[in-house]
């Protein structure tokens, strides 16, 4: 609570200043105005970005995030366009003051035009205060529509890429989410990057089955196999912890008659051509400047998200 306790004596001090800045200026007209005009406006900056963790109140919010990116069909395109999205929430993680690490990610050919090399899946752990509770609603499928960089007739290609947002669960009781020595297959393999070229010579990278559901994850970020397992089972947890709140959900949903289809349900609109917009289909928010949008600047989106009652 401290973090928050010092944001709010923060604030009332500014809150004070401002009062004590009117008080003189009724009694005075020194041109203050102007100075107190900026202070009003940095104060309502601060004060709407501090009232967004109001709405932040879920049970894994204030905690950290592992967001996965999956190329959907569409080959190169599909695979570049999720390469474009892993640096787009790279770039907002950075805007924001979270460490993002890559724990994993599967690469495309290399060779495409300009060294462009795409990207078939990767993972992310983000790392800071509210990560899952600001990206939670980032969940879903992306579509993007512009002329191919892979088509040498210059056609217009849409692509399509699934991002999937899960808490970190290292706060998680411990007994809501056993997993039994004996339904886990761990293999290990040598960490790979684009091309095929070795990362490391050794097999420290890790893979683990949960057989019961079939649910897979892979490890292959850090340099020893121990790492990699824990990382890999942290993951494992939070897929199966989210695939266990996903049932209960659905179970909810068939009692209430709700129909709600959990794949491929599209979220946001990325178009490059033949005019540059970007629009989320659930709030409505629409920005023309893509470039700032693809270089992580997303607070507008997931400030519209966060204030959204779904």
């Amino acid at each position: 609570m401290k973090e928050e306790i010092e944001d709010y004596e923060e604030m009332k001090k500014e809150l004070d200043e401002i009062e004590e800045f009117l008080k003189i200026a009724r009694e005075d007209e020194t041109g203050l105005a102007q100075e107190i005009k900026e202070k009003i406006e940095r104060f309502g900056k601060k004060l709407e970005k501090v009232s967004l963790k109001i709405y932040l109140g879920g049970e894994h919010d204030k905690g950290e995030a592992i967001l996965q990116i999956f190329a959907g069909a569409g080959g190169r395109d599909s695979q570049d366009w999720a390469a474009m999205l892993k640096r787009m929430y790279e770039r907002y993680g950075e805007r924001k003051g979270f460490t993002v690490i890559t724990l994993d990610q599967s690469f495309s050919e290399a060779g495409g035009p300009e060294g462009r090399i795409g990207v078939k899946n990767a993972t992310l752990e983000i790392k800071g205060k509210y990560a899952f509770g600001f990206l939670k609603r980032e969940a879903g499928v992306h579509r993007l529509v512009r002329i191919s960089p892979f088509s040498g007739q210059q056609l217009r290609h849409t692509s399509f890429a699934q991002i999937v947002v899960l808490p970190k669960l290292e706060m998680v009781d411990k007994g809501k989410m056993e997993i039994k020595e004996s339904d886990l297959k761990i293999e290990t393999f040598r960490a790979s990057g684009p091309g095929g070229q070795f990362v490391q010579k050794t097999d420290s990278a890790v893979r683990i089955t949960h057989l019961p559901t079939k649910v897979t994850v892979h490890c292959q970020t850090a340099r020893s196999q121990s790492q990699n397992k824990k990382i890999a089972m942290e993951i494992l947890m939070a897929k199966l912890y989210q695939r266990k709140k996903e049932e209960e959900e659905k179970n909810l949903k068939e009692i209430k008659g709700e129909i709600d289809p959990a794949w491929g349900k599209q979220i946001r609109n990325y178009v490059l051509h033949p005019y540059k917009l970007i629009k989320d289909l659930r709030t409505g928010v629409e920005v023309s400047n893509v470039e700032a949008i693809l270089d992580g600047d997303l607070d507008k989106f997931i400030e519209a998200e966060i204030k959204l009652k779904i």
